[in-house]
């Protein structure tokens, strides 16, 4: 029987976008960043811009086809500035909060409509409530839930970041799974990406899988070709959710 549902975090609990504006803005707090901790740059903006994301690219192109996370200090040093040859001990120093403004500022953040309200409806019927996300950030997730006042919903906040394992990999569901005590064939996930969610949590045995869509689902899946994967349940709307664990509970 259900009673366990975990939430993908960007995209999911909350709305994510980016765009030419979010670039930028997050490659100028990066150098300002740079320069309180002495170290300096000459690069103009667009010069940095297309050295950073060079790196950038290539560590996700490394993470995607490992589904592994490094941490911060190894992500920051060694992929995103590694062509700038900074002072690697100095990156390493302040790669935290590299990490937390590039999740805060690349991204567009706004919480989803209904999340509160879902998640008091869930939690009143008794289930488990717990978080999955792929973070290059240690601590940028438990930031933002509590921006959002809904961190007391989770039980768990299971993070690639701390875990090592990037979603799709079967290891962080079965990593959230252990933490909220709960067997997979209870529990239900919700992401709004069929390449990292569905593919994931089908992989690993959840008993239902719903998607919701996002600005993130068509650009993470644009790649997935395997019609046969597909979500249990769609939804574009949180306040979905609870009809749909309602008829699941009343089939039973």
């Amino acid at each position: 029987m259900l009673d366990t549902i975990l939430f993908d975090m960007g995209g999911t609990i909350e709305d994510i976008w980016f765009n030419e504006e979010t670039t930028l803005a997050v490659a100028d707090k990066i150098i300002a960043i740079l320069a309180k901790n002495g170290i300096q740059t000459s690069y103009n903006i667009e010069d940095f811009m297309e050295k950073l994301f060079a790196g950038v690219k290539r560590y996700k192109a490394w993470s995607q086809s490992v589904m592994l996370e490094k941490k911060p200090e190894e992500i920051w040093s060694e992929y995103y500035l590694y062509d700038f040859q900074f002072p690697k001990q100095k990156i390493m120093e302040i790669s935290e909060e590299l990490a937390q403004t590039w999740e805060k500022v690349y991204y567009h953040r706004v919480l989803r409509p209904h999340v509160k309200e879902s998640l008091d409806a869930l939690q009143e019927r008794g289930y488990k409530l717990g978080i999955i996300s792929n973070t290059i950030s240690l601590y940028s997730v438990f930031n933002v839930l509590e921006e959002y006042e809904i961190r007391e919903y989770f039980q768990d906040v299971t993070l690639s970041s701390v875990t090592g394992y990037r979603k799709p990999h079967t290891a962080i569901f079965e990593i959230a799974l252990r933490q909220n005590d709960s067997k997979a064939e209870n529990c239900m996930y919700v992401g709004d990406t069929i390449s990292r969610d569905v593919i994931g949590a089908k992989r690993a045995k959840f008993g239902k899988v719903v998607q919701i869509q996002s600005f993130m689902t068509e650009m993470s899946d644009e790649k997935v070709k395997d019609d046969s994967i597909v979500a249990d349940y769609i939804i574009s709307d949180m306040e979905q959710i609870v009809p749909y664990v309602d008829k699941l509970r009343a089939e039973k």
